[in-house]
């Protein structure tokens, strides 16, 4: 028998699907909750009633409806971050990667832990000078963790020996099959042996102007 999706974990998908930050959709539900309406970037909610212990939402998008949900009030009181916590969970997780394959090139702010074969075109902020590391085979290199950003964001991108090398501050990149893992606690993009970096040329990126966050 196929598991129920609990409310919250119904939230953090449309925070997902709908590319809205869970905190915003959470504080939006809250604020729809004490005035019957509040607006979360594309996404309207309505508060439609409540009971004793629950309020009922109407979610829509335009005039399409996206979602009709029970929202215990305790939830709505939660203090923290209750639909971002949710956010990294296996099931969430699988659907942001499926999502970015689809949609190719994926934005620096859905860029999650675990992800793989992800491609995505940025900025070069900056580009640290080389620190030397040996590798677990005793070798000698050079790595750099570089700063990138689109439209969405920030990121670090670790670059090792000739990939350092072969972009430069203000380059527009394109990369391709990397991934992204923890490291001191922040997000950080990794490119492997099958990956790629490279300088693009800038009209063929066609995005809003750069805002750095």
């Amino acid at each position: 028998m196929r598991k129920k999706t609990s409310t919250i974990e119904y939230l953090a998908f449309l925070s997902a699907k709908y590319d809205v930050d869970p905190d915003k959709l959470f504080y939006s539900l809250v604020a729809a909750a004490e005035n019957r309406r509040s607006e979360c970037a594309e996404l309207s909610i309505k508060q439609r009633g409540e009971t004793q212990d629950k309020v009922m939402f109407l979610i829509l998008k335009s005039t399409k409806v996206v979602a009709q949900l029970s929202v215990f009030k305790d939830f709505l009181s939660s203090e923290g971050h209750p639909i971002r916590d949710f956010m990294g969970s296996d099931k969430i997780q699988r659907f942001l990667v499926k999502k970015a394959k689809q949609s190719g090139d994926v934005p620096i702010r859905d860029l999650r832990i675990g992800m793989t074969q992800i491609c995505l075109k940025a900025k070069v902020v900056e580009i640290p000078k080389p620190s030397i590391v040996y590798t677990r085979f005793g070798n000698c290199a050079n790595v750099s963790n570089v700063l990138i950003a689109d439209e969405t964001g920030t990121i670090r991108l670790c670059l090792w020996n000739e990939q350092i090398n072969s972009i430069s501050a203000g380059d527009t990149i394109q990369i391709k099959n990397a991934r992204t893992s923890m490291f001191r606690g922040q997000r950080q993009l990794y490119v492997g042996r099958k990956g790629l970096v490279e300088s693009i040329d800038e009209s063929d990126w066609q995005v809003k102007p750069l805002v750095i966050s």
